[in-house]
């Protein structure tokens, strides 16, 4: 599949997921936006970008939770590039603790990153991307099959679903389709830093265990002119996991 000539903004673009989804879309020739919220791990993730042959990608720095950062992105890829043709809303972040131990500050931090982030994004696309945009999603498992001390996190991202199906909705009299992906365990920093897995509470055998590179391949798809009659769609990237939880 081909991106040329097409612009691509990956919120969490830095690291993990989000660098691999931007590699994939650079090597197909998109130019690529890396928004991250710390400005020097943006610009290190375009010179690896840049290394790995992509020929055209910029950094922008963003709160996702922050509206007035989130338009700021996206009018910096448009006043680049004059277009914005896919938008992929990654970024999250993941706490590890018992419901009653949470505190306003915790949820609201979450929801903000994970769900409010993509939220903000959305509504740029919507606003501002020509017809046949695309928008997706990464949602998680846990959003339908969830296990103990993540609660504000399987919220967000339960929430991040519906927020899909209802963009599919308002963006198809524009013609911009929105889909999610929902990956389970994917060999970054998120997985191991789960106390529940690190403890051996949780056992993930090793076959279940995938790679950023086999979520960005979903994304791509979903985002590329071969889905075109996809919309409002919930794509497991899971190895089959959740399927014998």
């Amino acid at each position: 599949m081909s991106f040329d000539g097409k612009v691509v903004i990956v919120t969490g673009g830095a690291t993990g997921i989000g660098l691999a989804t931007c590699r994939r879309f650079g090597a197909a020739g998109a130019r690529v936006v890396v928004a991250d919220h710390k400005a020097e791990r943006g610009a290190r993730a375009v010179e690896e970008l840049r290394a790995a042959g992509v020929r055209e990608a910029m950094a922008a720095t963003c709160d996702v939770g922050v509206e007035a950062d989130v338009e700021r992105a996206v009018d910096a890829a448009i006043s680049r590039w004059s277009r914005l043709d896919v938008v992929v809303n990654n970024a999250g972040i993941m706490i590890f603790k018992p419901i009653e131990a949470h505190t306003e500050a915790d949820i609201l931090n979450v929801l903000r990153v994970d769900f409010l982030g993509a939220f903000w994004f959305t509504k740029q696309a919507l606003l501002k991307c020509r017809r046949g945009a695309a928008i997706v999603n990464v949602s998680s498992i846990h959003a339908i099959e969830t296990t103990p001390l993540v609660a504000a996190y399987a919220a967000a991202k339960a929430a991040l679903l519906s927020l899909t199906r209802t963009t599919a909705l308002e963006g198809k009299p524009k013609g911009i389709r929105a889909n999610a992906v929902l990956p389970g365990a994917i060999e970054t920093p998120m997985l191991r830093d789960n106390p529940n897995v690190a403890s051996g509470a949780e056992v993930i055998d090793a076959a279940d265990v995938g790679r950023p590179e086999d979520v960005a391949a979903a994304i791509a798809y979903l985002a590329s002119d071969d889905a075109a009659f996809v919309t409002g769609a919930e794509l497991l990237v899971d190895g089959g996991r959740l399927g014998r939880l």
